[in-house]
């Protein structure tokens, strides 16, 4: 399984494919030129760069699936190359028959959540069904490259974390595109960022060592306040050569009108525009939210046919201002709670109530909604149009520029449409919001977008969602689905979750072994494996503390917390004077995300000593 015999040599790395001056482009849109990387055994690329920059249309002419429109492609001899596109079709009549019949195969099923359907005809799966499908068929396989593209949707945690660990122990070559930070942080030494229509590779050395999400980050921020400086000092030398001509002395009547007009070229040129300007225009205004959002008395629900109820007695208040997370395995009932909240579905059990100032919004996964023969600025129009400026402006907001607003649905892509998508659900002003796997397909700048924006968002909003690092920004409450359909809350809200998990879980031998080459694959360092580390002078999760000791503890972590808010602060505001060199600058930079790390550890650790204390009754 994946590489148990290779076809490349194995005692030095060898080119598996080499991209040289590569372009593409789309309708009345360039997406990039000129972009060159070589991937060779045991390289970990990780692509990255905002929805519609041809993310996919590259990870395509890579896997030989596509040919760029400039540039050459070169694959080395012999080598195995496995491609998950966004949208797999797999091969077989069953499932069974798509992966192999090796007992490997069923591993790999088993971890990706689809054991049970190993029977189950393909041309009956969703869309998240064959994606995990195609991607164990991959698992299962003999590559010496793999290139994937977002191989992350459509699983849960658990199966995300044995990817991880997977991916990380791969002996061969691995090209991937994903929004999970925590995956590409783990698992990629390079990352090649598409901007503008170039391609930068960020390798993972130095202090980033091991990292290349890490470099990627570094350099991006480095190389922002660059284009700053610089712009800074274009300006100036423009406007100083103007003045100096334009007050000639009198003497001179005929002024060098070529040099006059180069100084207002370079006034006028500035630089490459950037992609996006701005911050993602998120706030649309916020209908006003009564008292009561929506409550759920005893709701069950059963499909048409089945003898197991999906969902037994959910009882719950959402009240305005509440974070509720839905957590829990693939095919617990996440979706259909959402769906019964949105109305959508009626319960076979129980009843839901809806405030009567309850306005809904709800992002769903597929966006079925949208017609993909349908140009995107008919579908911010809406069925009354006509397209207004005010129409046009909000489009700019969400990053759709001329061309962008032109193009049929049909050809944004998978990216664009949701971004689309939370356009149109945001711009009729929700107060209650329902996000179905939120972070699925957009790209890192929306995400972080969406995160900020919903920090200060004042009414009430529920998340489906396994994106870890979302989860945590987001959410303040959980409700666990366990699949046998109850939901239960979890003190201490996602890190709660994760801690009881940790807690609970027994460590299991693994029934897909690691890849060949590298040994027994260690556990993946995320969130959803890792205890919390207790604080200094704590003992180990799980013992017994007196009531004194735990408030001492807590006590330390609300000062540290405290304490390393205010660095994270200092560090922000010398960024923001802008005063200091080139070098000053990525120390800055530096020092600021060392900062958010302290502060995010000192946070989880407080929420550990919380959900402790009230565990035992005391008050926090």
């Amino acid at each position: 399984m994946g590489g148990a015999s290779r076809g490349l040599p194995s005692s030095s790395p060898v080119i598996c494919v080499d991209a040289q001056a590569v372009g593409a482009s789309r309708p009345n849109r360039p997406l990039y030129a000129d972009v060159s990387i070589t991937v060779s055994t045991g390289d970990r690329v990780g692509v990255v760069g905002l929805n519609g920059s041809g993310k996919s249309t590259l990870l395509r002419a890579l896997a030989g699936a596509g040919t760029p429109e400039t540039g050459t492609v070169r694959f080395g001899r012999g080598v195995r190359i496995g491609f998950l596109p966004q949208d797999p079709q797999p091969a077989g009549a069953t499932v069974r028959e798509a992966v192999g019949g090796t007992w490997e195969a069923a591993a790999v099923l088993e971890r990706l959540g689809m054991g049970a359907l190993v029977d189950a005809p393909t041309a009956t799966l969703s869309g998240g069904q064959r994606k995990r499908v195609a991607l164990a068929a991959l698992l299962a396989g003999e590559h010496d490259l793999l290139i994937l593209d977002e191989p992350t949707n459509h699983l849960d945690l658990d199966a995300i974390a044995f990817l991880e660990t997977w991916l990380a122990s791969f002996p061969g070559a691995l090209v991937l595109v994903t929004h999970d930070r925590h995956v590409l942080d783990r698992v990629t030494t390079r990352v090649l960022e598409l901007d503008r229509g170039k391609g930068y590779v960020h390798e993972a050395r130095g202090v980033h060592a091991g990292s290349g999400y890490a470099a990627y980050l570094a350099a991006r921020a480095e190389r922002e306040e660059r284009a700053v400086v610089s712009e800074s000092k274009r300006r100036n030398l423009a406007r100083v050569e103007l003045a100096w001509l334009r007050r000639g002395a009198p003497a001179r009547t005929a002024k060098p009108k070529a040099r006059i007009a180069a100084a207002e070229r370079l006034l006028a040129s500035g630089p490459q525009a950037a992609a996006r300007q701005g911050d993602l225009g998120l706030s649309m205004g916020t209908a006003r939210l009564g008292s009561k959002a929506v409550e759920l008395f005893g709701v069950g629900f059963s499909w048409p046919g089945s003898a197991t109820p999906l969902l037994t007695g959910v009882e719950h208040l959402l009240e305005p201002g509440d974070r509720l997370g839905l957590v829990g395995p693939n095919g617990a009932g996440k979706t259909t709670l959402l769906e019964l909240i949105a109305g959508r579905l009626a319960p076979t059990v129980g009843r839901v109530e809806r405030g009567t100032t309850v306005r809904l919004g709800y992002y769903d996964q597929v966006g079925a909604t949208l017609d993909p023969t349908q140009r995107v600025r008919e579908a911010v129009a809406g069925p009354d149009g006509p397209v207004t400026f005010e129409h046009n402006k909000l489009m700019e907001r969400f990053w759709f520029d001329t061309d962008a607003q032109w193009a049929e649905i049909g050809t944004l892509s998978g990216g664009e449409r949701r971004r689309l998508q939370l356009l149109l659900v945001l711009t009729a002003q929700p107060n209650v919001l329902l996000l179905d796997e939120p972070t699925n397909d957009l790209d890192l700048d929306t995400l972080r977008s969406l995160e900020d924006f919903l920090d200060d968002w004042p009414g009430a909003l529920v998340v489906v969602s396994h994106d870890r690092t979302f989860l945590d920004r987001t959410v303040s409450e959980v409700l666990a689905l366990d699949g046998s359909g109850s939901a239960r809350p979890v003190r201490g809200g996602y890190a709660g979750w994760l801690a009881e998990r940790a807690a609970t879980a027994a460590p299991a031998p693994s029934s897909a072994r690691a890849p060949a080459g590298r040994g027994t694959a260690a556990p993946a360092r995320t969130a959803a494996s890792r205890p919390p580390t207790p604080p200094a002078g704590g003992t180990a999760a799980g013992a017994t503390r007196s009531p004194s000791t735990l408030r001492r503890l807590i006590g330390n972590a609300e000062r540290e917390v405290a304490a390393a808010t205010a660095r994270r602060e200092r560090a922000a505001a010398l960024l923001a004077e802008g005063t200091a060199d080139h070098g000053d600058l990525a120390r800055l930079g530096h020092e600021l995300h060392a900062a958010d790390e302290r502060v995010s550890a000192a946070e989880e650790a407080w929420l550990a000593l919380a959900a402790e204390a009230e565990a035992a009754g005391l008050s926090v």
